[in-house]
């Protein structure tokens, strides 16, 4: 009688281990490309104003109009450098269709940093520096990559926590829909 009792005890355990697995599938991770809706949110972005590395202001609202990913990253984040490549190839195929993407550096020594990592490096999206983290604690960053995709209204429309495949099927059709309407 006490076997009939803990014959469900290994079915109930896999069951258990089966949906722990389907979980943690669904968090981010580098090169994923799971958008939760829970990640969706929909209000006007806070406006920003910050310098490039070549040292010239570069302002959020200056963009209104033009789809814009504003991606927080630091050097020293592995999942940051991994996810750099995919966002420059879907900056060079969107770029003539008023796609900007805005890399925000967090580092204290953010333009030294930055120029290291950059040698040997083709990357055309803007890159700024938050040297102070204003920009960071305003956006309430605290991990990296940290990405938002603002539209052509100046709305935050996703915010993604992780790296990314940008050139993934969910993103590149999440993007081009946002640009083709």
């Amino acid at each position: 009688m006490r076997y009939l009792n803990y014959r469900w005890l290994l079915p109930a355990l896999l069951i258990i281990m089966l949906a722990a697995c389907e979980q943690s599938q669904q968090q981010p991770t580098a090169g994923s490309t799971n958008i939760q809706a829970s990640d969706e949110i929909s209000t006007l972005a806070p406006d920003f104003t910050l310098t490039d590395l070549q040292g010239r202001k570069v302002t959020l609202s200056q963009y209104r109009g033009k789809v814009v990913i504003v991606n927080f990253w630091a050097t020293w984040c592995p999942p940051c450098r991994e996810e750099m490549p995919s966002m420059e190839s879907l900056y060079r195929r969107f770029k003539d269709q008023d796609l900007v993407l805005l890399a925000i550096n967090v580092e204290e020594d953010g333009g030294e940093a930055v120029n290291d990592f950059l040698k040997g490096k083709d990357y055309n999206f803007t890159i700024l520096l938050d040297t102070t983290a204003e920009v960071q604690e305003n956006y309430q960053v605290f991990q990296f990559p940290e990405t938002f995709i603002i539209d052509r209204n100046g709305n935050l429309v996703d915010k993604i926590v992780g790296g990314r495949n940008w050139m993934s099927g969910t993103l590149l059709n999440r993007i081009n829909f946002l640009l083709n309407g």
